[in-house]
């Protein structure tokens, strides 16, 4: 997931060593502490857009290509991908690193949609993001066909 430096909505990262207390008793870090943090990293980007209260309304798939281990650094990186009238896309890519070695995983990827929320819980309206560079222009683009794809299966 490249970064374009010219927006303030696509790059948090954000990183964490895995503990034990992250972990199963064989040392592989649960799966729902990683969709934890991929939820957080996500909120950090909707929040930051919207500048009101936002919430989850769905996450997509996620499909964990490989185990993270106690002593491993895990880095989310997150990115806005396009949004709605109230609703916005937030692409989250999560990395592993082994800090001995610096080797680098893909563990995961995952898309979240938020939704914006007024002082009485209602939707409310966003400014509607622009992509600003090549590669942002894609993502909005793969995620206007994600939006399609979800109103679909909706009926």
């Amino acid at each position: 997931m490249p970064i374009c430096e010219t927006s303030d909505f696509c790059g948090t990262v954000i990183s964490h060593v895995m503990m034990p207390y992250h972990a199963n008793p064989a040392g592989n870090v649960n799966g729902g502490v990683i969709m934890q943090l991929i939820d957080d990293a996500a909120f950090v980007i909707a929040t930051r857009y919207a500048r009101t209260n936002v919430v989850t309304a769905s996450i997509d798939r996620i499909d964990f290509h490989r185990p993270v281990h106690v002593g491993d650094l895990l880095t989310l990186k997150a990115c806005i991908n396009m949004t709605h009238r109230s609703s916005m896309e937030i692409g989250v890519r999560v990395e592993s690193e082994k800090m001995r070695t610096g080797e680098v995983r893909h563990i995961a990827s995952a898309y979240l949609t938020f939704v914006a929320l007024n002082d009485k819980g209602r939707p409310s309206p966003i400014l509607e993001y622009k992509p600003a560079c090549e590669a942002a222009q894609r993502r909005y683009a793969e995620a206007m066909q994600r939006r399609k794809q979800r109103l679909t299966n909706k009926e």
